[in-house]
C-alpha cells in the first residue's frame, strides 16, 4: 500500500500540481496521452492517504464501465479502497434502487427498459407513422437527445430547430412520437435510462431526507471526460453537490466529438465562471505518442476556430523520436485499401502484432473496402464498434434483391443495380436524414459504388463477386487489425494507426453544414491522430471508384508545410521541419509528366490522350491466359486482373517482379499468385505452354 509521499513519486510537475491542488473546485485540462487517469486517481489516493478525505465519501464518475473499472483497479493499488468509481448511469441506478420505497410509494423501482425500439415503434404507429428498424432507431436517438437535454415533447420542435438537428421525420411528427412514447411507457409501468437519471435528480431535489443522506455519504466529487457531460448529467451533479464546491473535473475541449448525443462542452468552458476561484491545471506532456505524431496533432488542432479553441492545448511529446507521419494520395478507394492492407501485412511481418494496428474511418460504410482488402491480403482483422459489412441487414437484403432481379437482357450492370436496389427503397439522390437511415443508405451505396467500378461486368458475375467477398470476410479470426470508426476509437490507442478516406464529403462528412459541425469534424481527426503511439498513415482517394467523380483531400490534413514545433523543442531545424509530414505524391504520366488522378490512367502510367506503345500481341496472350485461368478457378475474369491492368502490363512490359509490383492493382497477393505467369508471358512464353499442366 502506497503512502502519501510515494503517491507523488514519479509524477511530472503538472501532474503533481493537479494531485496536490487544494480542496475546492479544480479543473484539469488534460490533452491526449498526458496521464489524466493517473492524475485523478493519484489525487484521490493522495487526499485519502493524507487524511484529507475518507474514501467512502468520494464519488468518481465517468462515462464507460471500462473506464470506471480501470479507475477502481488503480485506486485499489494506491490504497484508496472504498472510493466509489462508477458511470453516471450506474451511480444513479444504485441511488434510485436504494431509495425506491420512498420514491415510489413503497414499491420497488419500475422495470428498466434495455431498448427503446419496441415502444418507439408502438408510439410511431399511434402517431400515424410507419417505421422500419432504422427509422425507429433514429427516432429513439432523437428522444434520447431531447431527454438528455431536458427538453419536453411540447418543446422538441423549437429546440430541434434551434440546435439545427436533422430529425428522421418532420420535427412536429417526432414531437408527437415522443409524447406517445412517454404515454406508452407509463401505461406499461416501465422507465428508460433517462427516466432513471431524472428519478435520481428528483429524489435529491424534492426529498430533503434523501438529499441529506446522499450529501452526507458523498462529499467529494471527481468527473472524468467532463467535456462529454449533458444537461441532465450536470443537473444530477449539481443536485449531489448541493451548493458545495469540492469538485474535480478533467476534460479536453479538443476531444469533444459527441455533441450529437446532447453532450455539451459548455460546462467545461464555463467552469471558472460557475466556480469563481477555481484552480486550473493543464497537462500537456504527451507520454503516448512520438514527437512526430504529437507535432501533427498540434498542427491539426491549431487551426480550430470557435469557442472551444480557447481551451486548446499544445502537446509536448515525451517519447523518443519515431517515423514521420505520411500522407498518401490514391486514385480510388480500392487502390487506397489495397495499399493499406499491404502496409499492414508488412508491419505484421516485421514484428508489429496485428492487435497493435488500427484502420480508422469516419463512417461505418467505409469498412467494406478495407475488410475486402485485408482479407485478400491474408491479414486478419476484427471489427470494433460495428458489425461486419456483409452481416448488415440492409446489405443482405440488397444482395437478395440483386440476385432475384430480372431486367432486360441488354441492360448494363449499373442501371440494373440501380433498378434492383430502388425496388427495396434505395435512392441515388442525397442520403436521408437521421443517423441510422443515413448509415443504411451509405452501406447500400457502397455496393452501388462497387458496381460503378466494374461497369462491363454482367449482373450474375457481379453477384458472384459479392458472394466471394462475403465468404472472404467470414473467415474466423482470433487476433487481427482493428477496423473502427473514429467515434468508437476514442479512449483507445495502437502502435500503428491508419487514418483513411480523408476526403471532402467524408471528413468533414457531407452533412456537417454549420461552422460548429465542421469544427467537430476537425476534432474527430485530432482524436484519430492521437490514437497512434508510433506509426501514423493518413490517406485519401481521389475518387470512390476507378474513374469516378474526383474529390479533394480533406481540408483538415496538413500539407507538407512546416508544422508547429513544441515549445521546448529547441532551435528550429528548417530542413527537418519541411519534412515533418512526408506526402506520397500522385503518379505522374510517364510520357508528359502530368499528375494522374483517373484510376485507369494511373494504372496505365500515362494520360489517356498521350501516345500508347501497347503490345497488341502480348495483350491478346494476357487476355487468353486470364480467360483460361478464370475458367479453372471458376471466378469472373476481372477477379484475376481487370482489362486496364492487363493493358498496363502490355504497355509497360515489366521484366522483373519489382517492375510488375508498381502497376496499380497488383498487390502482394496477386503478385504471389500470378507474377511468374505474367513475367513469363511478357518474355514470350505461349499461353499453351503455361496452361498445359493445369
Amino acid at each position: 500500500m502506497a503512502d502519501s509521499s510515494e503517491i507523488l513519486a514519479g509524477l511530472d510537475g503538472d501532474q503533481a500540481a493537479a494531485v496536490t491542488a487544494p480542496s475546492g473546485p479544480l479543473c484539469i485540462l488534460a490533452g491526449a496521452g498526458t496521464g489524466k487517469t493517473r492524475a485523478i486517481t493519484h489525487r484521490i489516493a493522495h487526499r485519502v492517504r493524507s487524511g484529507q478525505v475518507r474514501a467512502q465519501h468520494v464519488l468518481a464518475v465517468t462515462f464507460t464501465a471500462r473506464a470506471a473499472a480501470e479507475m477502481r483497479e488503480r485506486l485499489g493499488r494506491l490504497g484508496a479502497e472504498g472510493v466509489q468509481a462508477r458511470t453516471f448511469h450506474a451511480a444513479a441506478l444504485r441511488q434510485v434502487r436504494y431509495f425506491a420505497p420512498r420514491l415510489f410509494s413503497g414499491r420497488d423501482m419500475p422495470a428498466l427498459l434495455e431498448s427503446k425500439a419496441r415502444l418507439v415503434t408502438q408510439a410511431a404507429t399511434r402517431a400515424g407513422l410507419r417505421t422500419d428498424r432504422e427509422s425507429a432507431r433514429d427516432l429513439a436517438s432523437e428522444i434520447e437527445w431531447a431527454k438528455a437535454s431536458l427538453i419536453e415533447p411540447d418543446d422538441y420542435a423549437t429546440a430541434a430547430a434551434k440546435a439545427l438537428r436533422e430529425p428522421p421525420f418532420d420535427a412536429a411528427k417526432v414531437a408527437k412520437v415522443y409524447a406517445e412514447y412517454e404515454r406508452v411507457k407509463r401505461a406499461q409501468g416501465v422507465i428508460d435510462f433517462e427516466d432513471m437519471i431524472r428519478a435520481a435528480i428528483w429524489a435529491v431535489e424534492e426529498h430533503s431526507d434523501v438529499a441529506e443522506q446522499v450529501r452526507a455519504q458523498y462529499r467529494h466529487f471527481v468527473v472524468d471526460e467532463y467535456q462529454d457531460v449533458n444537461p441532465m448529467q450536470q443537473r444530477l451533479l449539481d443536485a449531489w453537490l448541493g451548493g458545495r464546491d469540492d469538485l474535480t473535473v478533467v476534460g479536453d475541449a479538443s476531444q469533444t466529438i459527441y455533441s450529437f448525443t446532447g453532450a455539451s462542452p459548455a460546462y467545461l468552458v464555463d467552469f471558472k465562471g460557475r466556480h469563481p476561484g477555481a484552480t486550473v491545471v493543464r497537462l500537456v506532456r504527451d507520454y503516448r505518442s512520438t514527437p512526430q505524431v504529437v507535432g501533427l496533432a498540434n498542427a491539426v488542432i491549431s487551426r480550430a476556430r470557435g469557442e472551444l479553441s480557447r481551451l486548446r492545448l499544445e502537446l509536448v511529446g515525451q517519447r523518443p523520436p519515431g517515423p514521420e507521419p505520411t500522407v498518401h494520395s490514391f486514385a480510388d478507394e480500392p487502390e487506397e485499401a489495397a495499399a493499406v492492407a499491404a502496409r499492414c501485412a508488412a508491419l505484421i511481418a516485421s514484428g508489429t502484432p496485428a492487435r497493435e494496428i488500427a484502420v480508422l474511418f469516419r463512417v461505418n460504410a467505409q469498412s467494406e473496402v478495407y475488410q475486402e482488402a485485408l482479407a485478400e491480403a491474408g491479414v486478419p482483422y476484427v471489427l470494433h464498434g460495428t458489425e461486419r459489412f456483409f452481416d448488415r441487414t440492409e446489405v443482405r437484403e440488397a444482395m437478395i434483391a440483386l440476385r432475384s432481379f430480372r431486367g432486360p437482357v441488354d441492360e448494363g450492370l449499373v442501371p440494373a443495380v440501380h433498378t434492383a436496389l430502388e425496388r427495396v427503397g434505395w435512392r441515388a439522390d442525397a442520403p436521408p436524414t437521421g443517423g441510422a437511415q443515413r448509415e443504411r443508405w451509405e452501406a447500400v451505396t457502397a455496393l452501388v459504388n462497387l458496381a460503378e467500378g466494374m461497369p462491363s461486368v454482367a449482373l450474375p458475375d457481379f453477384n458472384a463477386e459479392l458472394q466471394r467477398r462475403a465468404a472472404l470476410q467470414h473467415v474466423p479470426t482470433v487476433e487481427g487489425v482493428t477496423l473502427s470508426s473514429l467515434h468508437s476509437a476514442k479512449g483507445l490507442e495502437w502502435d500503428a494507426v491508419f487514418l483513411v478516406g480523408l476526403a471532402e464529403g467524408t471528413l468533414p462528412v457531407i452533412h456537417a453544414r454549420t461552422p460548429d459541425a465542421v469544427e467537430e469534424e476537425r476534432r474527430l481527426l485530432y482524436v484519430g491522430v492521437t490514437r497512434a503511439r508510433h506509426t501514423l498513415w493518413l490517406s485519401h482517394a481521389a475518387a470512390r471508384t476507378p474513374g469516378g467523380r474526383p474529390r479533394r483531400p480533406s481540408r483538415f490534413v496538413p500539407t507538407a508545410e512546416p508544422l508547429r514545433r513544441p515549445p521546448s523543442a529547441g532551435p528550429v531545424d528548417k530542413a527537418a521541419l519541411a519534412g515533418r509530414v512526408r506526402r506520397v505524391m500522385a503518379v505522374s504520366c510517364r510520357v508528359c509528366g502530368t499528375g494522374l488522378v483517373n484510376g485507369a490512367d494511373r494504372k496505365l502510367g500515362r494520360c489517356s490522350t498521350c501516345p500508347s506503345d501497347l503490345d497488341e500481341e502480348l495483350l491478346a496472350r494476357l487476355v487468353d491466359w486470364r480467360a483460361r485461368l478464370a475458367a479453372v478457378q471458376k471466378v469472373p475474369a476481372f477477379v484475376i486482373f481487370t482489362d486496364v491492368t492487363l493493358s498496363a502490363i502490355a504497355e509497360r512490359r515489366p521484366a522483373r517482379r519489382e517492375e510488375l509490383a508498381v502497376i496499380a492493382g497488383i498487390g502482394p497477393r496477386k503478385l504471389s499468385l500470378y507474377g511468374d505467369d505474367v513475367l513469363a508471358l511478357v518474355n514470350g512464353t505461349s499461353v499453351e505452354a503455361l496452361c498445359k499442366d493445369r
